[in-house]
């Protein structure tokens, strides 16, 4: 019955994602939506494993001229391999720089 409300397919010779629409994983309203979604390093384009500890997720939020938070925010993943070599404040650094939210100027 869940499985009908889904439109779950039960195929089980087929390993990984499906790729068909049809095959997908679907909400009730039709939108396809996956269990696991990878992250990765926003300074580095690495995957991020699931089973990593040692990554962060930061969501910078924006804020207006009076210093209130607007509601929008730009997220950032760091790897932990990043971390662990102590580079993770020079490259969040370069990250808000490239976003326009960090400026090195006196």
């Amino acid at each position: 019955l869940a499985q009908e409300r889904l439109r779950i397919p039960l195929i089980a010779s087929q390993p990984g994602p499906a790729t068909d629409p049809e095959e997908a994983m679907q909400n009730e309203e039709g939108r396809i939506v996956d269990l696991y979604l990878p992250r990765k390093c926003s300074a580095t384009n690495r995957l991020i494993p699931a089973k990593e500890h040692g990554a962060v997720q930061l969501n910078v939020g924006q804020v207006d001229e009076n210093g209130r938070y607007t509601g929008e925010f730009y997220t950032f993943a760091l790897a932990g391999f990043i971390r662990s070599r102590g580079e993770s404040d020079a490259c969040l650094n370069r990250l808000l720089h490239e976003k326009g939210l960090l400026t090195f100027s006196k």
